[in-house]
């Protein structure tokens, strides 16, 4: 225990003295009046956050019961049991839902104007323990259909959506210890500004990357160790920081808002929280319970919720439906803000 609360603390005076003495940047625009923008695709990278059915039917997850059981009432490959976030990005964007890269060769040529989504469940910035393409070899995927199914104007009236839920983090805290993350996470937030200003070279004018949202809130973490739960955290708030510098760096060299975080962080942290202050979401009694408890040791002593709509997560992992309705209200104006104004 002395060892931990030593690694504790001197995390937690790294990342605070980061956040302290580091630059404070206002990353959105602070625009009003802003009218619809007439984007009207939308591409999609990341991982089970973002992921509509990329993964194959024969996985187990989020293709089997009860995934899907709020919506459409059966299994679709989403990692909970009705929409995420994609679904409401797209709702609130006023651009139809994109089909996923596993189906576009089924599926009527129409639907291709829409957008597509590369996301993979399970996958990272670099290698994690699923055979999908990690983000790099998404962006691979996407550059191969450009001038056969989308062309230089298909993209200047776009918008992307590139999803970091924190996988990478997961896979290396099971095969490496705490004590020497933060060198692997400053590597990841360089890979995604890479990756950002590849997409934007390749066309895309309109990019979003969440914040990490609180990893220590989740069930799979939230219900253990105060001390585990709060140095997790401020590993969150380290990548957090780091990625604010980039996005505003990258704006800085495009002259304009071409990129813009969506702060999945305090919209997580505004519905945990929520005791009725903040009218427009639900309060959820207990918001680090999931509603699906999965014993991966014996997948039938499993447990189930009575009420999905209850619940903020659905698993130990990923929201319910209503809990990524709730994030997304939070979300509205910082959304219409960033991402539907012209750049």
């Amino acid at each position: 225990m002395n060892s931990f609360m030593k690694l504790f603390a001197s995390l937690f005076l790294f990342v605070f003295s980061s956040l302290l003495f580091g630059d404070i940047d206002v990353v959105e625009s602070s625009n009003k009046n802003l009218r619809f923008s007439g984007r009207n695709k939308l591409f999609v990278f990341g991982d089970s956050y973002a992921d509509t059915g990329n993964t194959k039917t024969t996985d187990k997850g989020a293709w089997a019961f009860p995934y899907g059981i709020t919506y459409p009432g059966k299994p679709s490959g989403r990692f909970s049991d009705g929409h995420i976030s994609t679904d409401f990005l797209a709702q609130l964007l006023r651009i139809k839902l994109p089909v996923t890269y596993s189906k576009k060769d089924g599926v009527d040529k129409t639907r291709l104007q829409y957008g597509m989504s590369f996301a993979y469940g399970g996958t990272g910035v670099f290698d994690t323990k699923v055979n999908y393409p990690n983000m790099t070899g998404q962006i691979n995927l996407f550059e191969q259909l450009l001038g056969n199914v989308y062309s230089p104007s298909d993209l200047s009236s776009s918008i992307a959506l590139v999803s970091v839920a924190g996988n990478d983090y997961l896979y290396f805290l099971s095969t490496r210890s705490l004590n020497v993350i933060l060198p692997f996470i400053k590597q990841v937030v360089n890979q995604i500004e890479v990756n950002l200003r590849r997409i934007h070279t390749l066309g895309i004018k309109k990019i979003a990357v969440p914040s990490l949202q609180p990893l220590g809130d989740i069930p799979h973490f939230a219900n253990g160790s105060p001390l585990i739960k709060a140095a997790v955290n401020l590993l969150v708030a380290y990548h957090n920081d780091l990625l604010h510098k980039v996005v505003v760096k990258l704006n800085n060299e495009t002259n304009h808002s071409a990129f813009a975080i969506l702060d999945y962080n305090n919209a997580f942290l505004t519905v945990i929280n929520n005791k009725g202050e903040t009218p427009d979401i639900l309060v959820f009694e207990t918001p680090s319970i999931e509603c699906f408890k999965v014993d991966v040791d014996e997948v039938k002593n499993s447990t189930l919720c009575d009420d999905p709509r209850s619940a903020f997560f659905w698993d130990g992992l990923h929201p319910t439906q209503e809990g990524w309705k709730s994030v997304y209200t939070v979300l509205r104006k910082n959304i219409t803000a960033a991402l539907m104004s012209k750049a």
